[in-house]
């Protein structure tokens, strides 16, 4: 009798800022000499964490402009999904956005017949240790990924403070006390990556219910591109106490550069062929507006940015 091939399915959640990215490209360390797709899923217009993985050598896909598994883009991922299981990989590995709900993943696999051949791997979700209790407590996708997690990395103990992770740790064990939590800094795999690659079959009872975070709101800054790196550094410093996240390409007078701005952090990385549009995605919620810190930033650089 002929063995039916299977192919892996891995998901990677996680709040906005809590280091996806970085997380996975040592995640694909673990797949050596094996075909890989990768999928990310991106809720801005342009797709930013696709070019920062487009050199590890993988199948990598892209779908933008929404979270992958609602209703808006749930088509797209179903289509993508079967292209990519006609190339055959040994494993697939899905990046969702940070405002995804995965909570139906289970169900959306077992439903299809297309997908017979996938064999669901599990959903591993990064946390920020610094930032986790205030996303927490204002964002329900944070609890969605909490609930549809096998494993959960907590990131970034480097910075956080002693009270920070107990206080992050206490939250996680209120809502799932039986959830396995791995303690990193910079994405840094364990040194037992067993529970990665098999975790537990715990995460959520399924509920088939794949719902958009309706307290979660984005918007598009456009930069003008004779803009050098300071002056866009202190516009997008303006507007980052108010938002969730900032994340875009940019081309400025003294070169191109991946913004990338968490909270009142706010990060300009040199970054090559990083394109000309000058869009940054800005993503808020609960108690966050930042339409009124634009409107001032456009007072200080009348001519330089614009809602798009």
């Amino acid at each position: 009798m002929t063995k039916v091939r299977m192919t892996k399915l891995f998901l990677i959640t996680g709040f906005l800022g809590a280091g996806k990215t970085t997380f996975l490209k040592n995640f694909l360390s673990l797949f050596a000499g094996q075909k890989i797709a990768l999928l990310i899923n991106e809720f801005g217009r342009e797709g930013v964490d696709g070019k920062l993985l487009a050199d590890r050598g993988t199948g990598l896909s892209e779908i933008t402009g929404g979270s992958v598994f609602c209703t808006c883009r749930l088509g797209a991922f179903e289509t993508e999904l079967e292209s990519i299981l006609l190339r055959e990989p040994d494993v697939i590995i899905i990046e969702t956005s940070g405002l995804t709900d995965p909570t139906g993943i289970r169900g959306l696999l077992a439903d299809n017949p297309l997908y017979k051949n996938i064999e669901y791997s599990g959903c591993i979700c990064l946390a920020d240790c610094v930032r986790f209790p205030k996303v927490y407590a204002t964002a329900r996708t944070c609890r969605k990924q909490i609930a549809a997690a096998d494993v959960l990395i907590l990131n970034k103990l480097d910075i956080a403070a002693a009270e920070e992770k107990a206080a992050t740790l206490g939250i996680i064990r209120a809502q799932r006390p039986d959830l396995p939590v791995v303690e990193t800094s910079f994405g840094r795999l364990p040194e037992d990556v067993s529970l990665l690659l098999r975790p537990p079959a715990g995460g959520c009872p399924d509920t088939g219910i794949l719902s958009a975070d309706i307290s979660l709101h984005s918007l598009v800054l456009e930069l003008d591109g004779s803009l050098g790196s300071y002056e866009a550094q202190k516009i997008l410093a303006m507007i980052a106490e108010d938002s969730y996240r900032m994340k875009g390409f940019l081309s400025l007078s003294d070169g191109q550069f991946l913004a990338d701005c968490v909270a009142g952090s706010v990060k300009l990385v040199p970054f090559e062929n990083a394109g000309a549009n000058n869009h940054i995605t800005v993503l808020y919620g609960h108690g966050l507006s930042p339409r009124k810190a634009i409107n001032e930033a456009v007072k200080w650089y009348p001519g330089k940015l614009r809602l798009m």
